[in-house]
């Protein structure tokens, strides 16, 4: 799996190399990124997730049902790891 954020959709970028030379390179700009366990009580299960810093406040500030209904609106939650499922 690629580094992109599962919630947020952000990804790689790439820029130029600011240098004193006269070569011209390519560099990567990374996202910020984590792997989160979080319980997701709706569905009584633990997922795990990769989010970038951004994400994690939007998690915060909206609730991650919410949060995961909108990544998938999105297209960008195609996937998610379930920890512990529900035993009944």
């Amino acid at each position: 799996m690629s580094r992109v954020c599962q919630i947020t959709g952000k990804r790689a970028i790439s820029g130029n190399n600011v240098s004193h030379s006269n070569h011209r390179t390519r560099r990567q700009f990374d996202v910020n990124l984590f792997t989160k366990k979080f319980y997701w009580p709706e569905e009584d299960c633990w997922i795990r997730l990769k989010v970038s810093a951004t994400g994690l406040r939007l998690i915060n500030r909206i609730g991650l049902n919410e949060a995961i209904k909108r990544a998938v609106e999105k297209g960008y939650l195609t996937e998610a790891t379930i920890l512990e499922a529900p035993t009944k």
